[in-house]
């Protein structure tokens, strides 16, 4: 999974590091997720699912920093975010909100 596939202004293309960039547009596109729900209604709302492309970008950066990069910095950068999006999933869920926001 480290074998180059493309290499695209002058960036080295792996499986892994395509892994690493789903996780990124994920975890950013959870924003744009999030504003297009609070314009929507005209209020600000977290929808549910922010918290599910959180906890998978996450999820995916964590895959490419354990297995693409061996890298713990990233791991932990990543693990305890994860971690609250889980918590807040959860709860979002449980609180039953999530028929109402999405």
């Amino acid at each position: 999974m480290n074998d180059v596939i493309a290499v695209i202004f002058g960036i080295s293309l792996t499986p892994w590091k395509l892994v690493g960039y789903a996780g990124v547009g994920l975890f950013a596109g959870r924003w744009v997720v999030q504003v297009l729900a609070t314009r929507a209604r005209g209020r600000v709302v977290v929808p549910q699912s922010f918290w599910a492309m959180s906890v998978a970008g996450s999820a995916l950066l964590l895959a490419y920093f354990v297995f693409g990069k061996n890298d713990s910095v990233g791991v932990l950068s990543n693990l305890f975010p994860m971690a609250v999006a889980i918590y807040n999933w959860l709860t979002h869920v449980r609180s039953g909100r999530n028929a109402r926001v999405d």
